[in-house]
This record gives C-alpha cells, sequence and structure tokens, in this order.
C-alpha cells in the first residue's frame, strides 16, 4: 500500500489509512498528479491543477476539476496527518460518470547532498509512454522500467522511442547541454513537467538558449552534461549514462539553472505564505 502517515481523503471525507484498499482509489483509467509539500505550501499547486486539468481534456473529462476543492483537500491533509514536508499524490478514478478523487501522502526520495554534488547514474531504456502528455498510470510499464534502473543500479531511465529518440526520464523530463545551449525534447513528445517549465522560465530570464528539438541516441555521447528535472529531484545532474560519463555539475549552465531554481521555490514559499 503506497498510502503513508495517518490519514487520507477521497470525495471530501477524511479516513484513516488501515481503510485505504477498501475504498476504489483506482480503477482501470486514473489521472493523477505528485505534489511536493515545502514547509507546509503545495509547490507551484496552480500549474499541478492546469496539467490536471489537461489531463483530463486529454480523456474528453474537462472542467472535472474545482481549483478551491482540491486546494481545501490537500491543505485539510496537510493539518489531518501534521506533516509540512513531503509528497502528496492525487488520484482521479475517471471509469465511471462520477470521478472518485483521492488524496494522500506517498514515501518520498528526495537526493542526498552527494547526489547533487556528484550527480547520479542513468540507464537508457527503450520505450514509450502510450500517452506521453497526459499523466496516466500504467502499472505495467512502471514496473518493467523499475527492473532495469534495479538490475543496472541507476538512479533514473531515460527513455529512448521507437524511432531512437531520447524523450523523457521514467519519472523525469531531460534536459541536456551542448556548448552554451540547452537542449530538451520538444513538449508534444513527453509529460509537460512542472519543473521543466519553470527551468525554460528561468532560462528565457537568465539568457540561456533553450532549444526543443528531437535528440537520437547516439548524440548523447557529444554531450557536455545532463541532468533530471521533476517534484522530488529539482534539479539533479547526471554523471552517467550507460557507459558515458560527464561532469555534469561542475557544468556552468547546470550550475546556474540549480541556483535560479532554488531561488525560484524560496521566493514561491515566501509568497505563498
Amino acid at each position: 500500500m503506497e498510502c503513508i502517515n495517518n490519514f487520507f481523503i477521497q470525495e471530501g471525507i477524511s479516513y484513516e489509512i488501515s481503510d485505504f484498499e477498501q475504498h476504489k482509489v483506482f480503477g482501470s483509467t486514473n489521472i493523477y498528479e505528485v505534489i511536493r509539500i515545502i514547509e507546509n505550501v503545495p509547490l507551484f499547486f496552480e500549474a499541478h491543477i492546469k496539467r490536471l486539468n489537461n489531463s483530463l481534456k486529454l480523456l474528453n473529462r474537462e472542467n472535472a476539476v474545482s481549483f478551491e476543492e482540491v486546494k481545501n483537500n490537500i491543505n485539510k491533509l496537510i493539518k489531518l496527518n501534521n506533516n509540512k514536508e513531503g509528497n502528496i499524490k492525487i488520484i482521479f478514478n475517471v471509469d465511471n460518470e462520477k470521478i472518485i478523487d483521492t488524496y494522500y501522502y506517498i514515501s518520498h526520495s528526495y537526493p542526498s547532498k552527494e547526489e547533487y554534488e556528484d550527480g547520479v547514474s542513468t540507464v537508457l531504456y527503450y520505450g514509450e509512454r502510450e500517452n506521453p502528455n497526459a499523466k496516466i498510470i500504467n502499472n505495467n510499464f512502471r514496473e518493467e522500467v523499475n527492473k532495469v534502473i534495479k538490475e543496472n543500479k541507476a538512479y533514473e531511465a531515460i527513455l529512448v522511442d521507437r524511432e531512437g529518440y531520447v524523450t523523457e526520464g521514467s519519472r523525469s523530463n531531460i534536459f541536456m547541454v551542448k556548448g552554451n545551449a540547452l537542449i530538451t525534447s520538444p513538449v508534444e513528445k513527453v509529460l509537460p513537467g512542472i519543473t521543466r517549465e519553470v527551468i525554460i522560465k528561468l532560462c528565457v530570464e537568465n539568457g540561456v538558449e533553450v532549444i526543443e528539438r528531437r535528440v537520437k541516441d547516439d548524440e548523447i555521447a557529444q554531450l557536455d552534461g545532463l541532468f533530471i528535472s521533476g517534484t522530488s529531484p529539482k534539479v539533479l545532474p547526471i554523471c552517467k549514462v550507460n557507459n558515458y560519463i560527464y561532469n555534469s555539475p561542475k557544468n556552468d549552465i547546470i550550475s546556474l539553472i540549480m541556483k535560479k531554481y532554488d531561488d525560484f521555490i524560496y521566493n514561491y514559499i515566501k509568497s505563498y505564505k
């Protein structure tokens, strides 16, 4: 059971986690978001709700999410569990006409200080999501990728599609550095990550060129650096892809983005409060 802490919320009602598996949390089709909580603040809440609505729109269920209702349920869950730090998962079971919404804390794993300083190892995985723009649960895909990550003792798997193009991480977005430019896959080919959007915005503000283009797997050897972006890792340098080694933590562009992103989070939390 992935639900942790003491309470979860479903359709506005709070329950003890011992009741979690008795409720219809998951159906055959489930839309979800994972929001990081820092100092009681749901990080980038507005962007997460926008993406949640976009996922529902792709399933012809637009306008099904009330901004205030989701916000109230998140705040209620934080208070019930008295937990001001962590990751909250929102599940929308869309099997029937009435959507069942569930909110609960999940286990999280944030990178260590050493991983930010030294970078992390990744592995290429030749596979792709059925609908990359929608955040839909696919347990079979997740299990297959996790197996490869574990076998290779990697932090993350970088997905490569059937045409040999790098798309995204299995649970993150991927950015690549070549010269003075930052390269990432076109948004229509990946999940439009919240952290990804913030990074692109910060690059524009700080004069870093961002190129959205498809990158073939055989181009990876010529890159100057890479990093992972996402809810839990934030901006995390990559030191290895398969057998290719990079000094990403020391790359000037990556170092700049890491600092600007941390500053952005600090200011967001300050303004939210």
